[in-house]
């Protein structure tokens, strides 16, 4: 009995996505604080750079709570009108947070422009820069979870939120060293000077999330060291009477898809090729949890079954 063309997928094999909205919460909550924080910092001290800091953290605010919709959008399952599922949703969130982080480098460039032209003496620096100091501690912190977490659970949205927060750290030391050198070499404009070049560097980081999200958005491939150990599976299956070829994969937001054409002799029944279809998917779901499997069976003589892609991964 010659076996006819099937197409197998593992729906029902896949991890469930897990609820991760609880660290969108936490980086509310830290926003929030380091917002209160940072703008007291600047009342006290009237400096340009602490002002600027201060806004950067309304922008984290705003990308925590598009991260907060993000998540709760990309765990919803597949449905009629989105038959793969939602999870794209979260590059959505990065480059809605990378836009943001453009206008928050514009008025801190704009502010840090008009106070070099204009400077004004600072006022309460020790404290100013202590309080500072502990809201940047925080958003470490906090920032470590994020990424961590977005690792762990392959969630870009966390990824994003915790490197703009990092990112924010080090904006916050940079802006900790101006305003200090401020204080040491009473150089009013050193404060200006700093607040422009933190514009510049959140301009940058908002620049790599859009790019990021961007290539989400086209359905990148799996990073190299996926698609290399995809490959050592398939072969471990590979023999005389079985080949694969046209093996292609593509990342959507924490989830993960790949989909070949399995080329098995024209003579197999339809069950022979079947059990070799469910124990392939079985091994590369075990590998990748997430990983959604579609494979298409071939005959192996026919050689229509050869006139495809192979991108070779």
């Amino acid at each position: 009995m010659a076996a006819v063309t099937s197409l197998e997928t593992s729906p029902n094999r896949v991890s469930a996505p897990v609820d991760l909205t609880r660290f969108a919460w936490l980086s509310i909550a830290a926003a929030l604080a380091t917002i209160a924080l940072k703008t007291a910092a600047w009342r006290i001290t009237g400096s340009v750079g602490l002002l600027s800091d201060a806004a950067e953290s309304l922008v984290n605010l705003a990308a925590a709570v598009v991260a907060l919709i993000a998540l709760r959008v990309s765990i919803k399952p597949p449905d009629r009108d989105h038959n793969f599922g939602h999870s794209k949703a979260e590059y959505f969130s990065a480059a809605v947070e990378g836009a943001l982080i453009f206008i928050a480098a514009g008025v801190i460039m704009l502010s840090a422009v008009q106070r070099f032209l204009a400077p004004q003496p600072l006022e309460q620096v020790g404290l100013g820069l202590v309080i500072s100091v502990a809201a940047s501690l925080l958003n470490g912190a906090v920032a470590w979870v994020l990424l961590r977490a977005g690792r762990k659970y392959r969630s870009m949205t966390l990824v994003a939120d915790g490197k703009h927060l990092l990112t924010d750290v080090w904006t916050s030391v940079g802006v900790v060293v101006g305003v200090g050198l401020v204080a040491l070499t009473g150089w009013v404009r050193l404060d200006s000077i700093v607040a422009f070049a933190v514009g510049v560097n959140i301009l940058f980081t908002g620049w790599k999330l859009m790019h990021e999200s961007g290539m989400g958005l086209m359905d990148v491939s799996l990073p190299k060291e996926d698609n290399q150990r995809i490959r050592e599976i398939l072969e471990s299956f590979t023999s005389e009477h079985v080949m694969f070829h046209g093996v292609r994969t593509r990342e959507s937001g924490h989830r993960r898809f790949m989909d070949m054409h399995l080329l098995v002799p024209g003579a197999w029944t339809v069950q022979q090729s079947h059990d070799l279809v469910e124990d392939i998917t079985d091994a590369l779901v075990e590998a990748f949890p997430d990983l959604h499997v579609m494979i298409h069976a071939e005959p192996i003589e026919d050689p229509r079954s050869y006139d495809d892609y192979d991108f070779g991964i």
